[in-house]
């Protein structure tokens, strides 16, 4: 597999559903900073100042108060964004702390994974208010949209990260398949989810509960070629985040013609694929 493409580095092991709520309080975005580059409320003014959607609808700490990093010692610097009615929060801000770093376990267009110490986090979530709305996909159309926003105004941006499928992506990459993706192209399922090698020599997704509360695994003998399983997986993923997870089995054909099924499991966790 094209390393720049792919890397997978840790196991998933799937066996559990994912509520709405608990996957709301995962959708997390992460903009990785080398250390000493995070912007801070100026900077995030300025950039919201030039895009026409973009705004700043309230700001807890002005950047103009005596020493503002002092006013809540330990705590986040954050900014609530407005775009296009939907209101989320960038924390993390310089001068004060840096968010919490998320695990990670792949890698897209990235050398390697970020690491703590290397560089420092910046994370975009869904005001609290919209926490409620779960993980429904015009609210993270819009995060994402946001997303896209800050990688073209901010240079200095040297990663993302997608806590739900625990990826790290190069900003050009992201910002390129989730545009294209906004524009009315595919999913990107190599990003906002990723697929691990399983011990049984199954191919499993990862993330994909996120969007869809089940994961997708690609059986043996579909699965021994790793490369074509992947580029099954990524198709049956795009499928699935457009038509939802099927409740009893479901037949299709796949690119090369092959008759396949997809049979959720009995704990409704994964969607296993074999060959007719």
């Amino acid at each position: 597999m094209n390393q720049i493409l792919i890397d997978n580095c840790a196991t998933y092991e799937g066996g559990w559903t994912i509520s709405q709520s608990q996957r709301a309080r995962d959708a997390e975005l992460h903009l990785f900073f080398a250390v000493g580059k995070r912007p801070d409320g100026l900077a995030v003014k300025a950039c919201a100042g030039r895009l026409p959607l973009l705004s700043v609808s309230h700001d807890p700490m002005p950047d103009d108060a005596p020493h503002p990093e002092a006013l809540w010692p330990g705590q986040l610097r954050w900014i609530e964004l407005l775009r296009e009615g939907l209101t989320l929060d960038l924390s993390g801000l310089a001068p004060g702390p840096a968010a919490a770093f998320p695990d990670l376990a792949h890698r897209f267009d990235l050398p390697a994974v970020p690491a703590p110490g290397e560089c420092e986090s910046v994370v975009l979530r869904l005001g609290p208010h919209l926490a409620a709305g779960g993980n429904s996909q015009p609210l993270m159309r819009g995060l994402l949209a946001v997303a896209c926003d800050l990688v073209r105004q901010f240079e200095d941006c040297i990663a993302l990260a997608w806590a739900p499928a625990g990826t790290a992506i190069g900003p050009r990459f992201f910002e390129s398949v989730v545009s294209a993706w906004l524009n009315g192209g595919p999913f990107p399922a190599l990003g906002l989810t990723a697929f691990t090698d399983m011990p049984d020599g199954a191919i499993e997704s990862v993330g994909l509960g996120f969007w869809i509360g089940q994961e997708l695994r690609i059986e043996l003998p579909l699965s021994a070629d790793r490369i074509a399983a992947t580029r099954l997986g990524i198709r049956l993923v795009n499928h699935l985040v457009i038509t939802g997870a099927p409740v009893e089995d479901d037949r299709i054909i796949a690119p090369d013609g092959t008759r396949l099924v997809l049979r959720p499991s009995r704990s409704r966790a994964v969607i296993g694929v074999w060959r007719e």
